[in-house]
């Protein structure tokens, strides 16, 4: 059985046209779409576009209770748990979409019995004409380029909350106190699951266009990572700030096509410094920890 959750947020036109990538892809499985959404009205929505779906059952609206993200992911992971760890359940978000071929890479990666998790590949769907449209296709490169090289070399990392899965059977649920796609596929290394990652598992996502959402979706993610220390201190940090200088500086420094983006880079350069900064300052100074959000905070 495979269980394709996608949690939404009073996006109803966004997560029809998620619900619709799935919908058109060849599955030979037998599968369920469980859309988690607090707004009753998505509902309302949903079931008047899929009508012969919900019928069937291939679709189901599953009301979040309104306690955050990592609540209601645990609500419905608790829910379909099955013992049989052949099952498989793919996560994504209501705001995006998936490539057509992502459902039959996903199950394929998972023939590999040793394969506790896998992710796909965000692919920004903003204009690199802008700056921060060109920041967020350097950062999803930079992400590609780290998790090719840590998936080839079978090591540990983090997975993308847009699109990953993992085997049923495993986790009746996770930590709320972090990220879903941080802290599950620790706890499935823990384990001994290895972790793949899937560049042609494609997922289409459009990320914040001002600085306002910007900064509040970096500093959330940063204090997301940075709690982990306190969950799980034997997690190797595939993200941290000494790692994206590691990791970043120099490719950052490459991706460049022209002048213009060459000075990007190197306002990206002082955002990052300064969300990493505002981040460590409200944690550790204001006490202003980790609260679970919504896509829009990501």
């Amino acid at each position: 059985m495979l269980h394709i959750i996608i949690t939404s947020y009073k996006e109803p036109e966004s997560t029809v046209k998620a619900v619709n990538a799935f919908l058109k892809q060849k599955i030979k499985e037998k599968y369920k779409i469980i859309v988690v959404d607090p707004f009753p009205e998505v509902e309302k929505v949903l079931k008047k576009k899929f009508k012969k779906e919900f019928r069937s059952g291939k679709i189901e609206f599953f009301l979040d209770p309104g306690e955050g993200k990592s609540y209601a992911l645990n609500l419905v992971l608790e829910k379909i748990y099955s013992q049989n760890s052949n099952d498989i359940i793919i996560l994504t978000d209501g705001d995006v979409y998936v490539s057509k071929n992502s459902v039959s890479a996903i199950l394929e990666a998972f023939k590999d019995k040793e394969i506790g998790c896998v992710t796909g590949k965000p692919v920004s769907l903003n204009s690199r004409d802008n700056m921060f449209g060109y920041w967020s296709h350097l950062l999803f490169a930079g992400i590609d380029r780290v998790r090719r090289r840590l998936s080839k070399e079978g090591k540990f990392f983090e997975c993308s909350g847009y699109l990953f899965a993992i085997r049923n059977g495993v986790l009746k649920g996770f930590p709320l106190e972090a990220s879903e796609d941080s802290i599950i596929p620790f706890l499935f290394w823990k384990k001994n699951y290895k972790i793949k990652y899937l560049p042609e598992a494609e997922v289409y996502v459009k990320n914040p266009e001002n600085w306002h959402s910007w900064k509040k979706q970096k500093i959330r993610n940063i204090k997301g990572h940075e709690n982990l220390n306190k969950l799980v201190k034997e997690m190797p940090r595939t993200k941290s700030f000494w790692n994206e200088i590691k990791e970043g500086t120099f490719f950052a420094l490459k991706y460049p096509k022209n002048t213009k983006e060459f000075f990007y880079t190197l306002a990206l350069f002082i955002a990052r410094f300064y969300i990493y900064i505002k981040a460590f300052y409200e944690l550790h100074f204001k006490k202003k920890g980790y609260y679970d959000g919504w896509r829009a905070e990501k």
